[in-house]
């Protein structure tokens, strides 16, 4: 059947007074297993205990994540708005092969089909204006009417496509042809989108999107994810790193009320400025290349750092060389997301099933899988 498969046995009642026990389920278990194992059937362990233990609700709860992200990556459809920008070798794909190996599907638009979709959204009218009125309650909006309506008005445009063509994220090309288009960066509108739970991810990095889905889909929608850059060192602290993007964060992940204005590295409006929560953190990126595919996970935690333009994160891992050391010799890329919640449990066993390699950032592994198996 394909599908994920639980493998639990109740822990054994004590044998009665005649010597008799009733049922040997732990060593039913051990057969199980290896049957499983020689039909080539991926399964998830949970350890022997009983039905009202710690353990059986906690490892309910994670199998049902990971069947989550399971049936979320391998229906994937992403809305490719664009082509990658032109410097932008790291971020290419292989567009057959995520088909062929992971039935992850494209819907690529030109920019035009874009645009003409936001005409249509500010002659009808109703739902830009909707986007403004949410947009002036819960940010401080720095830019004029006419680009407010804009992002408004792209934002629902984005989200009409994806209805149209049966995406679940999306990813667009957010320099520079746009900007000549409409005026503004996609940034606050991708960060609306990414607030009612439909990714969207910059310069076209489908490989990011994947990413996002795949989170979104361990969190359960119990926290957004948010879409980042690893970006500089953190000046006092040898293992930390700034977090940071032009401004697509989704409202929910700040500290203080965002500003819609204009970001550091372009002249047009049209980013949010915030600083994200701070505490504990699961950060990922799924990459691949030479038809080889791995997910880099682990945890972070937020600290204090130095003020910095557009939406921000500055965030500690246990050892900053070792992590970066990943990242340059590949497969990933400067790009990861992250989401204010423990999912590398879910996520590294979600991986069992969809035939990518997890890639622990820490040294950590035993523990997750203690953590997958119910071990205390």
């Amino acid at each position: 059947m394909n599908l994920p498969v639980l493998l639990w046995g109740p822990r054994d009642e004590r044998p009665n007074s005649k010597g008799v026990r009733l049922r040997d389920s732990q060593c039913g278990l051990f057969a199980t297993g290896k049957v499983l194992r020689r039909f080539k059937v991926p399964f998830t362990y949970l350890t022997n205990c009983n039905i009202d233990d710690k353990e059986f609700a906690e490892g309910l709860d994670r199998f049902l994540r990971i069947c989550n992200v399971v049936k979320t990556f391998r229906k994937t459809r992403i809305l490719q708005i664009g082509p990658r920008p032109f410097d932008f070798w790291s971020t290419m794909c292989n567009e057959g092969e995520l088909l062929e190996k992971f039935n992850i599907q494209l819907a690529p638009i030109p920019l035009p089909e874009l645009t003409e979709e936001m005409a249509k959204a500010k002659e009808e009218g109703k739902k830009v204006a909707e986007v403004i009125e949410y947009c002036k309650k819960n940010f401080e909006v720095c830019v004029n009417d006419k680009q407010l309506e804009n992002i408004a008005a792209l934002k629902v445009a984005i989200r009409s496509l994806a209805d149209k063509y049966g995406c679940n994220a999306g990813a667009i090309q957010c320099w520079n042809a746009l900007q000549g288009e409409i005026g503004i960066m996609p940034c606050a509108a991708n960060s609306l989108l990414n607030e009612e739970g439909f990714p969207v991810v910059c310069e076209t990095d489908i490989h990011g999107a994947v990413t996002a889905l795949m989170v979104e889909a361990a969190g359960m929608d119990e926290n957004r994810t948010f879409f980042a850059d690893w970006t500089v060192r953190h000046p006092d602290n040898d293992n930390g790193e700034l977090l940071q993007y032009c401004g697509p964060w989704p409202i929910s992940c700040a500290s203080c009320k965002p500003k819609i204005g204009t970001p550091l590295a372009f002249d047009y409006p049209g980013a949010v400025e915030a600083e994200a929560k701070h505490g504990n953190l699961t950060l990922a990126r799924f990459d691949g290349d030479d038809g080889e595919y791995s997910l880099l996970l682990g945890n972070a935690k937020g600290i204090d750092g130095p003020y910095t333009k557009g939406t921000y994160l500055w965030v500690e891992v246990e050892n900053w060389p070792r992590l970066e050391a990943k990242i340059v010799e590949g497969p990933y890329i400067h790009h990861c997301v992250g989401i204010h919640q423990d999912v590398v449990p879910v996520l590294y066993e979600a991986c069992k099933y969809i035939g990518v390699k997890p890639d622990l950032y820490d040294d950590v592994e035993q523990e997750v899988i203690d953590k997958i198996h119910g071990v205390r």
